[in-house]
């Protein structure tokens, strides 16, 4: 890789998946990748920074700036800048969407509407009350319950005519309406689809969105049920970016080209 490149690596550490990519100064994604996140995060962190600079080509000494965002965030070692995910996901919804917008940040805690403003920095942030936090954990949880692989959880649900009644107010209880609908004798598709219905009722109770409406994170990437049911239930267009669960990560790297001196605390763009 040529020295006289500007390149940077963006890492998010979420709950649920470790997500990181690389880029160049022209804003082009020269490799990415996502990991599960399961034992110590240290090792995950590891694990997918080797996997991305390996997919794009690029060694640690090419690297001129490095930005770690989300949860574990300070489990990212040599980390040059950080910056908080919030400002990370309307940096990176706006790297691909170069307008003013609402971003729904849907990952595996609690869900999000972000306003950017027309420079991609985050004007005000609505959040759902803290009982019905964590929706790709819950999505998970249920497609263990169902005993099938998350990503099979949206194909289930499309297969159901009718969704099985799942409560939208708080994870813990929606998990033992899964347990019940399943002793009850609702089918595996009748829960998915109530299940992904759920998710879309709870992003609906944070507030209005004024649009165009974009969404981010894991959730839209493997369950793109969600962002249907929203756009029917509002009656609005509702699109996710590009590779939404790599948001974050994007605004990451980008953060990390605008601060390329080292930084000794968090911030927000």
């Amino acid at each position: 890789m040529a020295k006289n490149k500007l390149i940077s690596l963006g890492i998010d550490v979420g709950t649920e998946c470790v997500k990181a990519v690389v880029m160049d100064e022209a804003g082009a994604l020269l490799g990415s990748a996502v990991v599960p996140r399961s034992g110590y995060f240290q090792d995950r962190v590891t694990e997918v920074r080797q996997m991305t600079l390996e997919d794009g080509g690029v060694g640690e000494d090419d690297l001129a700036g490095i930005c770690a965002t989300g949860f574990a965030e300070n489990c990212v070692t040599g980390a040059t800048s950080f910056l908080g995910e919030t400002a990370c996901h309307a940096l990176g919804a706006f790297h691909f969407h170069s307008e003013p917008m609402d971003v729904i940040d849907l990952g595996g805690r609690d869900p999000k509407i972000i306003r950017v403003d027309n420079r991609g920095r985050p004007e005000a942030i609505h959040t759902l009350r803290r009982c019905a936090a964590g929706i790709g954990t819950f999505l998970i949880f249920a497609a263990r319950q169902l005993d099938i692989h998350p990503t099979r959880l949206q194909e289930m649900a499309n297969m159901a005519s009718e969704p099985a009644e799942i409560g939208s107010y708080c994870s813990i209880f929606s998990g033992q309406d899964i347990l019940e609908r399943l002793r009850d004798g609702a089918t595996r598709e009748e829960i998915a689809l109530g299940c992904i219905r759920s998710i879309a009722d709870r992003v609906i109770e944070i507030g209005s969105l004024e649009g165009p409406v974009r969404v981010t994170g894991g959730v839209a990437e493997y369950f793109p049920g969600v962002l249907q049911a929203l756009a029917d239930t509002l009656d609005i267009e509702i699109k996710a970016v590009p590779r939404p669960i790599l948001a974050g990560a994007v605004g990451a790297a980008l953060w990390a080209q605008r601060s390329r001196r080292p930084q000794s605390g968090k911030g927000e763009a």
